[in-house]
């Protein structure tokens, strides 16, 4: 079974992410795209560095071309942002990514995008799960690679030059390179440091690079930018005096940040700065979209210019859909994924990290200057974070407590509402929130909490904690 969640179809490397799977997949779309009518303008399929992503780049390609689909294949590993401006570029109806993004390193997958490089939305992914129940395996049409790219059927095409230029085009390259800003950059053995090298070397930053060769085992840590995992960034930052340290995830659409002082920036920090810098610093108007596990003080931020923060289930692609539906300016959510108006409609690690480099340098002040700022205007929020593995029996234990049941534990403050959008969550009076929800990803209990401060998160969280009685 191909079942496909918050951010696409990810799975065990050799257990269900098997060529079979790949070409599987691949033939529900092609049947797609021929049902609509949709195959004049052909297919996208583009890698990241994971163990057999290439190869499956290749086997999704040949299906393509058994198929009489022509098939765009990206000659190199790339960006998932990358992957999805090609789609918009080349105005294709779907494109796919081979990545599992921030996931451990026994994972692979494939993320599907739609007319112009949206993440695939609920509808899409449910029709192609439908397709893939009625595709026999045997009946699976493909030619040997060398055969598709011999005949034209593969198209090996390197589109990062636009990705490139489309970016430095919505930057001010002037503002940056008046400051010689000293930047390190973290791939986390990723696939973002041809694109933020060029981008920040045209601008005259001086780059320093670590962890920028392939290993597929991402150097033993989770290709995700957090405090944990970024120990290296950060003290390449302060031994080197760097201005900033920019890393982003496995396939470069999430962003991670150390200031100047060493100090990891949490992701909610990332885009409560960038949204208040495109209002007040650029003039720019618009609502903000969040996920539910994603900080509240957007919300304040947008009172007070007037406009309107949604908040959306987890997933990008429902960040992507609200954002079209309102016109925001901005979307994101709490593990580092963002992206802005006028950009790609999904999130892109890279964007964000050239347009933080660009506030510091038109504002010529430091992250933590602009967040006190925000914080002296419109107060503190803290945000903690837990994740719990468990077993079968107490997956549904769980489901029984909070969700069949809507049983909570009696917290210390005051209820304002519960909402089941997406897990369970609390809204307290006074501004604070608890969620629990089980990941889309990964096979993990998570849960998040904001209040005014680092100790009543945690003792939130240890309150749900004990009451769903976990380890």
């Amino acid at each position: 079974m191909i079942k496909f969640g918050t951010g696409g179809w990810r799975a065990i490397i050799g257990d269900e992410f098997t060529k079979a799977n790949v070409q599987l997949l691949t033939a529900a779309i092609a049947k797609k795209l021929k049902d609509e009518d949709k195959v004049s303008n052909g297919f996208v399929i583009g890698y990241d560095r994971r163990f057999l992503s290439e190869e499956a780049a290749k086997w999704a390609a040949e299906v393509m071309a058994g198929e009489g689909i022509l098939c765009r294949l990206i000659n190199r590993e790339a960006p998932t942002p990358l992957i999805m401006f090609t789609v918009k570029y080349y105005n294709l109806p779907y494109g796919m990514a081979v990545t599992a993004s921030h996931n451990p390193a026994i994972y692979n997958g494939v993320k599907v995008f739609m007319k112009d490089g949206r993440d695939a939305d609920e509808v899409l992914t449910g029709e192609l799960e439908k397709y893939i129940l009625n595709t026999d395996l045997s009946e699976i049409k493909s030619v040997p690679f060398a055969d598709g790219v011999m005949s034209g059927m593969i198209q090996i095409i390197d589109p990062m030059n636009q990705y490139i230029d489309s970016i430095i085009r919505s930057i001010n390259m002037d503002a940056i390179r008046s400051r010689n800003l000293k930047i390190v950059l973290d791939p986390m053995y990723g696939v973002s440091k041809t694109a933020l090298q060029t981008i920040l070397l045209t601008a005259r930053c001086e780059v320093d690079v670590i962890h920028e060769k392939r290993d597929t085992l991402f150097g033993g840590r989770l290709p995700a930018p957090n405090h944990k995992t970024l120990a290296g960034l950060i003290n390449f930052v302060e031994e080197n005096h760097s201005d900033l340290g920019i890393a982003t995830d496995g396939d470069a659409d999430r962003l991670g940040v150390v200031d100047d002082k060493a100090e990891f920036v949490h992701p909610n920090k990332i885009l409560v700065l960038l949204y208040y810098y495109l209002m007040k610093f650029k003039g720019w108007h618009g609502a903000a979209v969040r996920n539910i596990a994603t900080t509240h003080l957007l919300d304040r931020i947008a009172d007070d210019f007037s406009e309107h923060c949604y908040e959306v289930p987890v997933g990008f692609k429902n960040i992507s859909s609200k954002m079209i539906e309102t016109n925001a300016i901005i979307g994101g959510e709490s593990s580092g994924g963002l992206t802005v108006r006028g950009h790609i409609q999904g999130k892109d690690g890279i964007y964000a990290a050239a347009l933080l480099v660009e506030m510091i340098a038109t504002t010529g002040r430091k992250l933590s200057e602009i967040y006190k700022e925000i914080t002296d205007r419109y107060g503190i929020y803290e945000m903690e974070e837990a994740d719990f593995s468990f077993s079968h029996e107490k997956k549904e234990e769980i489901k029984q407590t909070l969700f069949k049941d809507k049983l909570l534990p009696d917290f210390s403050d005051q209820i304002e509402k519960v909402s089941y959008m997406d897990g369970c969550k609390v809204y307290f009076k006074n501004g604070g929130w608890i969620i629990a929800r089980f990941s889309g990803t990964e096979p993990l209990l998570r849960i998040f909490c904001e209040m005014s401060s680092r100790i009543a998160a945690l003792e939130n969280i240890e309150i749900l904690k004990k009451f769903l009685v976990l380890s």
